[in-house]
This record gives C-alpha cells, structure tokens and sequence, in this order.
C-alpha cells in the first residue's frame, strides 16, 4: 500500500472555513511529489455512491480564499455499516487510491479509523471543526474564523443592548464544548458564559447580572452554547423571566460555519495538508495532523476521538475578574 500512486481527499461532517485552503495544500503538495490526486465529492457518501473527481492544479485554484467546501460535505448513515465501509473500500480499490486524507471532525476521524482498521488501509486526518474539540490540537480549522464571526456580530449588539439598556443572551454553537462561548465571552466583554463544561447555576448566572447592574451597567451580554447542559438561550431565557428578568435572545445559528477564512485558518489549514501528505509519504497511518505549540503533531485517532479536550478554567477567572 505504500506506493503510492494516487491519494483521495474528502471533507465530512459540519463544514468549517478554511476546509478549502486544507483541500488545496493536499492537492498541490501531492502534485509535487508526483502523485495523481482524487476528490472525494460528499464526503464519505461519496465513496458508497462513487462520486470520484480527478483532480489538476488548476482544479483547487482561488479557493483559499472561500468558505464551506468545494467537494461539498453530508452525512452518511450508511457508512456507520460494516456493510457501507466495504462498498467504500471497493470504490477506492476500483479508483486506484493508495492514501486517503479525510478533513473534519470527531465524527471523520470516527470512520476513518474504523476503515482503516477493517482493511489496514492507510487515513490521515487534518482537524476540521469550528468547536476546537479535538484532543491534541491546539486548535482546528475553522475556528478562529467562526470566533472572529462571533465577536463581529456580538460587538453589534452590544450596541444596540447599551442604547437600550438590555440584557442579551447570545446563543452560539459548541454543543459539546465551549471554547467558543468562553473565549467568545473575554473577547466581547461580555458578563458571563454559560458552557457544557462547566454546569453555571442559576443563582451564580443571576448574581453576576445583578452585580452588573448594580455597578452602573447599563447593559448586559451573556454568551450561551448550544447545548442540553446550558439549555441553550431560550431555555436560560425562560428561566430568568421567572425570576423577573427581561432577556432578549440572539441564536447566531449558522454563519458562524460561513465566510471568508481568516489569515490563521488559512496558514493552519496550508501546514495540516502539506503535513497530511507528508505523513502518508512517510509510512504513517490512523492519526490526525495536530499543531501544539506552533508545532505540526501526530495524534492516533483514538486519542483525538475518545480524550477529553479540557477547557483552560483560567479563562473563566480571566472572564469574572473582567466583568466586574
């Protein structure tokens, strides 16, 4: 298997600025080192339903520069089937691929390293999810983009909540983590962030609006995953009007995953494909290109998928010393 001819590239899961850049960097530094590259169109579903481009050049030019993802992206029932892994197998022994590179998140790395076991063939995986939930990265494509949408759209209503002294709940994504909602809250100056991490009581959420207020605050933001753990912001809405309060909510929803990638997601993107064919040419297999300390890194998919990755409890302090 490792000689390697052809290398297939896909993106699955949530889409995630910067997926575009990652699709180029593969491309291109396959292409210089000699070997034919294939794209892989909806993901893993592609590979059951046999929908394989070849791939030139020119095939991945002006695309760093775009949000979501050129070889488009679904879910796959299917390929949670032993069933459903062989028919992809047998589009990518049909295909002549030697080497996949598949970009997402849990979920990818998930079925990635399910094919690979099943049929030892070589997957090399490159972070892409707006959550930066993955263990062994300091951070995933995607995410400081949908950080930065976060802040642009907060910093607008804020002004109106300041004119007309209301507390706002903002309700962002991070159903399973809330490194968005956290470092979201420090970079808008908002009064607190409720995330699945860390269970915020009521009454905590309460004193620190009151002590708002109480100092002179003409206004409030709280910041609030997405998440059964929080409630999300209508369910912390519905419980402040119980007690008295006059919350508005803004669920941001979806153009968070949107626009145009920032300059960092863009470099991260770059150095994770490069080092994703990199790995592949070096006998390498089952694990995701992770950076740590500005450092490319290897991670098994076990460790990406099944480790924990914590939420830095400092920045909660940082947040509350703020707020006063």
């Amino acid at each position: 298997m490792y000689n390697m001819r052809c290398i297939g590239v896909l993106t699955s899961g949530g889409d995630a600025p910067g997926m575009n850049a990652a699709i180029r960097a593969v491309t291109r530094t396959a292409m210089f080192n000699g070997l034919q590259v294939k794209g892989i169109l909806r993901g893993y579903k592609g590979l059951i339903t046999d929908e394989i481009v070849t791939f030139q050049t020119e095939s991945v030019s002006n695309i760093i520069n775009h949000g979501g993802t050129i070889l488009k992206t679904a879910r796959c029932l299917e390929f949670r089937t032993p069933e459903g892994r062989r028919q992809a197998y047998d589009t990518l022994m049909r295909h002549q691929i030697d080497g996949l590179v598949v970009i997402g998140g849990d979920g990818t790395f998930t079925g990635a390293r399910l094919l690979a076991q099943e049929y030892n063939y070589p997957i090399v995986g490159v972070p892409g999810t707006i959550d930066n939930d993955l263990y062994g990265t300091d951070t995933t494509i995607g995410y400081d983009t949908a950080l930065n949408t976060i802040v642009s759209a907060v910093d607008k209503i804020r002004d109106t909540a300041a004119s007309h002294e209301r507390l706002f709940l903002v309700e962002v994504m991070g159903r399973d983590a809330g490194f968005l909602a956290l470092n979201g809250a420090i970079a808008v100056g908002a009064e607190a962030a409720l995330i699945p991490e860390i269970a915020t009581e009521e009454d905590q959420l309460e004193r620190l609006i009151q002590n708002g207020f109480h100092k002179m605050k003409n206004s409030s933001i709280v910041l609030v995953s997405e998440s059964d753990a929080t409630g999300g912001a209508m369910g912390v809405a519905q419980r402040l009007k119980e007690k008295g309060y006059d919350p508005h909510v803004t669920i941001l929803g979806h153009i968070q995953r949107g626009g145009s990638p920032t300059a960092n997601d863009r470099i991260l993107a770059s150095r994770c494909g490069v080092a994703a064919v990199d790995a592949l040419l070096d006998e390498q297999r089952s694990i995701m290109i992770g950076i740590m300390n500005n450092k490319i890194v290897h991670v098994p998919f076990t460790d990406a998928i099944k480790d924990e990755k914590p939420v830095d409890k400092h920045l909660f302090d940082v947040l509350r010393l703020l707020c006063i």
